[in-house]
């Protein structure tokens, strides 16, 4: 933690502070406003919504996969789904890979849903500002300090929840936390749009993957395997093709190369597309991926770790907030992907513990930064589960600063039955 003598120009305060709009951080601050808690949510781009508008269009761990497509999310995640879907915005589809039917819409107009919601619930949105140092003292989190086109200014709050996806806040606190620079972490992809697809001449999944492979020796494809998909717009499919290893997210030289390697990559994919795949003839890129999109880098030390075995085991916890059937799916530095399922139909609790940090008071996480190991951290960080875990991070911040304690002091009893009422799954 840094100490800084700069005069700050501006000190905000709120009940709740959020820092990250992604699909985790944007329906904590929409749960916790709706609690009657004065939140403020913190956000480095000019929109919110992170990897669910940034790179991805699809929101997959609403639904297990096997023989029936049981839902296993709900609550203000069904509400922003239902609003693209009424909206002729998204649709339904299933995943490549059997990972539970996918909800696939157009992430422009998920950007303004996240805003009508968000302030509609009188969150109170800073965006074009990035979280830079934290404030703590006597191991309780008091607030961050954030650089802005203001100038550097503090934001206080008795509870701040950490959804930057990297837990930076948790980090500069003092919250233990495993990364790349302690073992391999999955590998990070540039997403991609294309248009002027004849959707009807397409190719299957199955024959994608064997022209790759044939054309393994005329073009550079690191990954051989991967998806194409249809998308809510006429002749636009959306991919998740290109595969960058060996980089720790949190180190800007090595993230920087990744970028530029990702936009290479879905450069090269697209050629061979054009070339070799029946459909994509006249198919031109319209759309990268704002940043590339990291799977896995921080991962803290909670008062719980999800473990493989939990997840494999299908287990269920006295506190759990949320539930997961997603399989374990590990992008790994080769050319395929790890899968490993649950046994059908299965899925397994996701404990309050494990969005506690160890060492730090004043602080949640929510969204892929919770505590997990590689395994169960490879099955957990769906959008979905992301979306589910924020929304009972949101309710514990609400929950805390009207008890006047600590979030690892909510009564988890009193979490779950207001998760229920909203229509949570737990």
């Amino acid at each position: 933690m840094t100490t800084y003598t700069v005069q700050l120009s501006d000190r905000l305060t709120s009940d709740v502070l959020v820092v990250g709009s992604g699909s985790a951080g944007a329906v904590a601050a929409i749960a916790a406003a709706r609690q009657g808690a004065s939140v403020t949510l913190v956000e480095r781009y000019g929109f919110m919504g992170g990897i669910s508008t940034q790179v991805l269009d699809t929101f997959y761990g609403f639904y297990i996969p096997g023989t029936k497509a049981t839902k296993v999310v709900g609550g203000i995640p069904d509400e922003v789904a239902r609003s693209l879907l009424d909206n002729g915005h998204a649709l339904l589809r299933p995943n490549t890979y059997g990972a539970g039917q996918g909800i696939t819409y157009n992430p422009e107009m998920l950007k303004v849903v996240w805003e009508d919601m968000a302030v509609g619930a009188g969150v109170r949105l800073l965006l074009h500002t990035l979280v830079v140092d934290t404030i703590v003292n006597d191991d309780v989190l008091r607030g961050v300090i954030a650089a802005t086109k203001h100038g550097i200014i503090s934001i206080e709050a008795p509870v701040i929840i950490d959804a930057s996806g990297d837990a930076d806040v948790a980090a500069s606190s003092g919250v233990p936390f495993e990364s790349a620079r302690d073992q391999p972490v999955q590998s990070l992809t540039t997403t991609f749009r294309l248009a002027n697809v004849d959707t009807d001449r397409a190719v299957g999944k199955q024959r994608l993957h064997e022209l790759m492979g044939e054309a393994a020796g005329e073009y550079e494809l690191p990954r051989r395997e991967g998806s194409v998909h249809i998308t809510p717009l006429a002749g636009v499919m959306a991919t998740n093709l290109t595969r960058v290893a060996g980089v720790d997210p949190t180190d800007p030289v090595e993230l920087s190369r990744a970028e530029v390697e990702g936009r290479r990559q879905a450069v090269e994919y697209t050629r061979f597309l054009r070339d070799r795949v029946r459909g994509y003839e006249s198919a031109d890129i319209v759309a990268l991926s704002t940043q590339i999109g990291v799977r896995e880098s921080r991962r803290i030390f909670g008062e719980y770790r999800l473990t493989r075995d939990d997840v494999l085991a299908a287990r269920d916890f006295d506190d759990s907030i949320a539930r997961c059937g997603a399989p374990i799916e590990e992008h790994h530095s080769g050319g395929d992907t790890r899968w490993e399922y649950l046994p059908d139909g299965a899925t397994y609790g996701i404990p309050y513990r494990c969005i506690v940090p160890r060492d730090v008071d004043g602080l949640l996480v929510a969204g892929r930064c919770l505590s997990a190991d590689h395994d169960a951290h490879a099955s957990v960080r769906s959008m979905g589960q992301c979306m589910a875990v924020g929304q009972a991070a949101g309710i514990a911040a609400a929950l805390a600063v009207a008890g006047r304690t600590s979030p690892r002091d909510v009564p988890v009893p009193v979490l779950q039955q207001q998760l229920r009422a909203m229509g949570g799954v737990v």
